[in-house]
């Protein structure tokens, strides 16, 4: 059993935000049914955008939204889901008859969830953008970067999948937990810039007690303290420093062969002089030679990996936090104990009649394959002990 076994949740199929949180809730166990694009809808699904990772655990549902007979099938099977998240720009859905007051008629409990960088409301609500500009406008952005040189976007971690997926799964579950003493839904409004704004609450109460500048890298956080950064090894490679606290920065500097007394850890007009002795001591030895040096101690030094490294470090393997179904990818999380199989296949089309039939007797729809268990990376493949 898995946390979320029995919720039914209708995916309209989209891009970035939606299909992430679509990811995660499948793999906590609701059945997700993506509805994506039929040919006869004159687009093609969006398939190809991280589809082997981001589309597992759960099926395809080939649909024509602008076909009246495929839309009353869809909403058909709103009368019998929990929750349906869509990422469209607003007024999308309520053109195609599909909006929250029409699903509320057939599904008073339904809780609509609606994921979009700007929300539902407000002077650019229907502008087009991508996750560096939502997180341009939330103030998220100018954080980011070198002190000299222009801010520099996260990946689209910070926009689309912490303040815009995550968010409208922390909103999707809030509003199903209401709607079971209540027996009412709740349109659910995640806008992007909203949730990387609210991820920098710490740092607009440290800019009120005077100790976060706006400056890009002078900050605790920001790469500006010697004892919070990366710094390049002498194979190229580099190492991430976190020593934070003064008896972590204690074994740092113990590690580097210093005392306090030549490399204060609060000076800050020192910062530089000891940004400079830093970078020259750990450009003496290679990454993983510091690795080895500091392994076991409190110092906060660790390897940064690749993306290709990551998988293979021993602590990963140990937790599985990597695992092969067909290609190595991340592993589900968070985790609710031990020993729990989840299943990954990849998304595979289903009829949208057969759904309805299936769902109007309350009978699962299980994704192909669903009985095999995500393998851990490095694992051979026929094993069927599934996650430790």
């Amino acid at each position: 059993m898995k946390p979320l076994d029995g919720l039914r949740i209708l995916e309209f199929d989209g891009l970035g935000p939606v299909t992430f949180a679509g990811m995660v809730l499948a793999d906590m166990g609701a059945e997700v049914l993506r509805l994506v694009r039929s040919e006869s809808a004159g687009a093609p699904a969006f398939s190809d955008v991280g589809g082997e990772v981001l589309h597992r655990a759960r099926s395809a549902v080939p649909v024509n939204l602008k076909d009246p007979a495929d839309r009353d099938r869809v909403l058909a099977l709103v009368g019998s889901a929990d929750a349906l998240i869509e990422g469209f720009r607003p007024g999308v859905m309520e053109r195609l008859g599909l909006g929250p007051d029409a699903c509320a008629v057939r599904n008073p409990s339904m809780v609509y969830g609606r994921v979009t960088g700007w929300g539902q409301t407000g002077p650019m609500a229907r502008e087009v953008g991508h996750d560096i500009n939502y997180i341009a406008l939330s103030g998220a952005l100018s954080a980011l970067g070198e002190a000299d040189r222009p801010p520099r976007p996260p990946l689209n971690l910070l926009g689309d999948y912490g303040g815009g997926a995550m968010m409208l799964v922390t909103g999707v579950l809030a509003a199903l937990l209401e709607a079971r003493t209540t027996g009412r839904g709740r349109v659910v409004d995640a806008a992007m810039t909203d949730g990387s704004a609210l991820l920098m609450g710490l740092f607009h109460a440290l800019a009120a007690r005077g100790l976060w500048r706006d400056e890009r890298g002078t900050n605790l956080l920001d790469g500006g303290a010697p004892f919070y950064r990366c710094f390049a090894c002498a194979d190229g490679r580099f190492v991430a420093v976190g020593a934070l606290e003064p008896q972590f920065y204690a074994a740092l500097l113990a590690g580097l062969g210093l005392t306090a007394d030549e490399v204060p850890q609060f000076d800050l007009a020192g910062w530089p002089a000891t940004h400079n002795r830093f970078e020259a001591l750990f450009a003496t030895r290679t990454r993983d030679d510091w690795a080895a040096h500091f392994h076991g101690t409190d110092a906060c030094v660790t390897p940064v990996l690749s993306r290709e490294e990551a998988p293979l470090h021993p602590h990963n393997k140990a937790r599985a936090t990597f695992v092969d179904a067909g290609m190595v990818q991340p592993a589900p999380a968070p985790r609710f104990g031990q020993g729990l199989p989840w299943p990954a296949p990849q998304s595979e089309a289903r009829s949208l009649d057969d759904v309805l039939a299936r769902w109007a007797v309350g009978q699962a729809i299980s994704p192909p394959g669903s009985s095999g268990a995500l393998q851990p990376a490095g694992r051979a493949q026929h094993e069927k002990d599934g996650l430790p």
